[in-house]
């Protein structure tokens, strides 16, 4: 059994007193070979978690960017056992980046509970991040889950939350994936009017490290949260970035580096 990939990558950070940088990436868009490229692209640039997100027809948690990137991979023939390829893929050519399935619970339950936490497991699947999958519903995969280190769920909470923090918090591992708007992703710059009292709040509950998602597109955005959190999420902004310049690995790289630079400057 080995050591989770994402505790280990965060407790480091902690040592080193820095702040964790994830990125998210639409797994297929526009290829699996340019996914894979975009994601080694990252671990050499010091990105240290990355979500590949599993396309699903109605990502009902994601805005327009991630919705139409969803919509054109699943075009481009992109399914879960591509998916798990492509890593397995990639940890045979020796990427030791943490990787996390962003994905909707459809796709597991069509693949089968139990056979899907044991096929993450197998082809280097570190977390998951389920989000429509609510905490009073995950007694199953959760039970698949347990007694292993190779694969962990990641639980999101929202500016709604608050009393249910910690309850949802009571086993966590890995991180909490804070969200830090009110509605889908990539809303930038229109974070819930307490998000500061909100994470100070989750900061203060959580035994594990506080990560901000939604809304994120460069390291000053988290300036005024950095004392509440322990790292910054950016996914529809990334896309955008990939898109603009033809999805070239160097500028995923070159925008991992300044944005983690620049975040342990804040």
């Amino acid at each position: 059994m080995r050591t989770n990939r994402i505790e280990a990558k965060l407790e480091q950070l902690k040592e080193k007193n820095e702040k964790a940088f994830i990125t998210y990436l639409t797994a297929g868009l526009p290829d699996m070979e340019k996914t894979k490229a975009i994601v080694k692209a990252q671990e050499a640039a010091g990105t240290d978690i990355v979500e590949i997100g599993v396309p699903f027809s109605d990502p009902i948690a994601d805005g327009p960017v991630i919705q139409q990137a969803s919509y054109e991979s699943i075009l481009g023939g992109t399914n879960i056992h591509k998916c798990f390829t492509a890593v397995e893929e990639l940890r045979a050519e020796g990427c030791a980046l943490p990787m996390i399935f962003m994905l909707y619970y459809n796709t597991v339950c069509h693949y089968g509970v139990e056979n899907f936490v044991k096929k993450c497991r197998e082809a280097g699947v570190d977390g998951l991040i389920i989000p429509d999958l609510p905490m009073e519903e995950q007694e199953e995969i959760k039970a698949f889950l347990e007694g292993q280190d190779e694969t962990i769920l990641i639980q999101l909470v929202s500016p709604v939350s608050k009393q249910r923090v910690p309850e949802i918090l009571k086993d966590a591992r890995g991180f909490v994936y804070c969200v830090s708007s009110m509605g889908v992703t990539g809303q930038s710059g229109s974070f819930h009017k307490e998000i500061l009292n909100y994470l100070a709040d989750v900061k203060a509950k959580s035994p594990i490290p506080v990560m901000m998602g939604f809304g994120i597109t460069q390291a000053s955005d988290i300036a005024p949260m950095k004392d509440s959190i322990d790292g910054a999420i950016v996914g529809s902004h990334f896309i955008n970035l990939l898109r603009e310049n033809n999805f070239a690995p160097e500028a995923a790289a070159e925008y991992c580096s300044t944005f983690k630079q620049e975040m342990s400057t804040l």
